[in-house]
């Protein structure tokens, strides 16, 4: 994604829905699982911003148990990002979720929406994810209080429906509650064009997958560090690999790897075939950065450092707006 900087964006609408949510700016980390833990959601928190901790496709209670120690204490909102066929597998996680008192939950990539009355009931936001004006109308009724319409430049799982400005603009004009940004969101200009557009902030990826924070693993952190932006690409073939129940309306961006190039549109015959999904788990295992699955959006190449995430988000909405507030 590229935005212009002809003309500041008015940031009122962002400023005030983050002061709403507890925070300073309206910058929120995407709950990407096996990257977004406690330590990486009370960086951002405390630089901030609203951190999530996310769950994905591993998510159990037990995992969120080990990551919310790292967020109590902090000064700041944070929020609990789930997927929902892992919730529908395991109810006990949102029950969890609940419990631990976030700001703001997220369910997304599902059609069940009857958990948001539960989340709004307890006193928290609840939050999804939207791919189309359609989508954001039925999340409104369903008492969804923040939607994020996430573009396919995104990295991770998500619809292939609309590049995200287009989105944004289609979303807006149904929208009656804040609208938060997703989707190649990695430098400035990026901000300000969604900023300038009506959005009320940012639900940042893949320019935070390599900070400090994160569970990423070095190899992962390379590989992120090397990548560029035609690096990242559409496949389903590792959810069928690992036999995971993603719905298929939901492929996933991810760094390309020997795995995608062999896999990639031959699904049904990796589904097929047991000795190829054996090894997959094995090299995912090993932590194979030529096999194993890292999830990143299409601005991966605005990725070319290891940082702590306090100075990735000083650096998007300083140069948005001038230095974070303290």
């Amino acid at each position: 994604m590229s935005g212009e900087r002809s003309s500041a964006p008015d940031l009122t609408a962002a400023t005030a829905w983050a002061h709403r949510i507890g925070a300073r700016i309206p910058l929120v980390n995407a709950p990407m699982g096996g990257v977004a833990g406690g330590r990486l959601a009370a960086a951002v928190t405390a630089a901030g911003g609203l951190g999530m901790i996310g769950m994905g496709s591993a998510g159990s209670v037990l995992a969120l148990e080990r990551e919310l120690p790292h967020v109590r204490g902090v000064d700041g909102p944070f929020g609990i990002g789930l997927v929902d066929w892992v919730v529908a597998g395991e109810p006990r996680l949102l029950d969890a979720a609940v419990e631990a008192r976030p700001a703001l939950i997220s369910v997304s990539f599902g059609e069940d929406l009857d958990w948001a009355a539960r989340v709004a009931d307890a006193g928290i936001v609840p939050a999804t994810q939207v791919y189309s004006a359609q989508d954001a109308r039925r999340a409104q009724d369903a008492g969804i209080g923040v939607l994020v319409a996430r573009g396919v430049e995104g990295g991770g799982h998500g619809a292939v429906n609309a590049a995200l400005l287009p989105l944004l603009d289609e979303v807006l004009d149904v929208a009656s509650v804040p609208v938060l940004a997703a989707g190649g969101i990695g430098a400035p200009e990026d901000l300000a064009a969604v900023l300038r557009a009506g959005a009320s902030g940012a639900w940042l990826g893949t320019c935070l997958a390599a900070c400090s924070e994160s569970l990423l693993s070095e190899a992962g952190r390379r590989a992120l560090l090397d990548a560029r932006g035609a690096d990242a690409v559409l496949t389903r073939a590792y959810d069928v690999g690992m036999g995971l129940p993603w719905p298929s309306r939901f492929p996933a961006r991810v760094l390309r790897t020997e795995f995608t190039d062999q896999w990639t549109g031959r699904e049904d015959e990796l589904a097929a075939d047991p000795s190829a999904k054996h090894a997959l788990v094995g090299a995912i295992a090993a932590d194979d950065p030529a096999v194993a699955p890292i999830d990143a959006g299409q601005g991966v190449g605005l990725v070319t450092a290891v940082e702590p995430a306090a100075r990735v988000l000083e650096r998007l909405w300083r140069g948005v707006t001038g230095p974070v507030a303290g």
